[in-house]
């Protein structure tokens, strides 16, 4: 089992000791998860260990995650927010040929399951544009030959990237050059594009801390392409400290400027709010591992998932590894649940708003992947 230590909790400085509600059941209950495998396929190095696991070996007889339900089903405006997505998406000239199978993925029913605390379509539209642009980058920069990514250009691609949410000041004469480079491809100018409608929303404060998980966000596609490069599977350590990079924490920290408030700076910065947005972040992506195994397995290239890493470093059966990341996913939202309880009783309103908040996504986040199509389609647009 996970060890998963936190320090005592002390009321956090200059805030005020009025109890917040906050929506954590005491005993969860979650649907049993279920997850499929893909085809076996090529390769002989320990990277592909998990490619051999037929599926009667990847269903976990047991080990239920420990999630909290969706709160929000809204089919008329997660039809409507996906509707504007796909639209913004053939605008912007991403997944040109794919726009059919990318609507039928439904990021816009990902949006509204889990920013549930508004439901004005504009912000939603804009976290959506925002979401798509960065899995965009993942699809045509690491992972998919396909749409054109290409290991040796990983670190120049991001870096340009980057510099549609956080612009850099060089002499006129030169950037030039870098504005036309971002107009010209498709996945750079989903970035200026989607930063643009999302800044409409956010403070100055809350526009640093998106820019600052950004960019740990695509440090995590550069580790994981150096595994890529060195064919090698990564020790269990290594790749869960990946996935507390490359996870979904870019998506958590929006969840006040979505909903149209600000958790203090510092109380934002506080190590223990530092700490739970890390434990959700962490076991929000593990539910993409177990959720995402067929798709990653039918594609060619390496794959990495925690079973996987799992099963070759403890010599278990695919059974055992899935069983036993589940175990770590559960061991993370334990820890969440109580540490974030705790700190938003002793925490402003906003902070508890946003705590509840983080909770609210982790559960749509869990329905949204045990549902689409993008890990049950043949042909995904990423």
């Amino acid at each position: 089992m996970l060890a998963v230590t936190s320090s005592p909790l002390a009321p956090l400085p200059g805030l005020g000791t009025s109890p917040v509600k906050f929506p954590f059941p005491t005993r969860l209950s979650a649907p049993r998860a279920s997850f499929p495998q893909g085809p076996s396929g090529m390769g002989t190095s320990a990277a592909r260990i998990a490619r051999t696991w037929s599926r009667a070996e990847a269903e976990p007889a047991h080990g239920d995650l420990r999630c909290p339900p969706a709160v929000r089903h809204d089919p008329i405006l997660e039809r409507a927010v996906n509707d504007g997505l796909v639209e913004w998406a053939g605008q912007t000239g991403i997944y040109p040929t794919r726009l059919d199978a990318l609507h039928e993925m439904n990021f816009g029913r990902l949006i509204t399951l889990t920013y549930v605390d508004t439901d004005d379509y504009d912000r939603l539209l804009a976290v959506a544009k925002m979401t798509l642009a960065w899995w965009t980058a993942d699809d045509y920069y690491c992972d998919d030959e396909s749409l054109g990514s290409v290991p040796a250009l990983l670190g120049s691609r991001l870096a340009v990237a980057y510099t549609a949410v956080d612009p850099v000041a060089i002499p006129d004469r030169y950037a030039r050059g870098l504005h036309d480079a971002v107009g010209d491809e498709p996945v750079l100018a989903a970035h200026r594009s989607a930063w643009r409608h999302l800044s409409r929303y956010t403070t100055p404060v809350q526009a640093e801390r998106i820019r600052h998980e950004a960019a740990t966000l695509f440090l995590g596609y550069e580790q994981e392409a150096s595994w890529r490069a060195e064919d090698r599977l990564p020790p269990v350590w290594e790749y869960l400290l990946n996935r507390a990079v490359n996870s979904f924490r870019p998506n958590m920290v929006m969840i006040d400027a979505v909903a149209g408030y600000e958790v203090p700076a510092h109380e934002f910065a506080d190590p223990r709010v530092r700490r739970v947005t890390n434990l959700a972040g962490t076991a929000s992506v593990l539910v993409n591992d177990l959720y995402s195994m067929a798709k990653e397995r039918s594609s060619p290239g390496l794959d990495f998932d925690l079973p996987a890493v799992i099963a070759a470093e403890e010599g278990c059966s695919p059974h055992e590894a899935i069983e036993r990341s589940i175990q770590v996913h559960n061991d993370l939202m334990t820890a969440y649940e109580k540490e974030a309880a705790a700190l938003a009783l002793n925490g402003s309103p906003a902070l508890g708003r946003f705590l509840a908040g983080m909770w609210a996504w982790l559960g749509g986040n869990r329905e949204w992947h045990a549902t689409t199509a993008r890990y049950r389609s043949q042909d995904p647009p990423g």
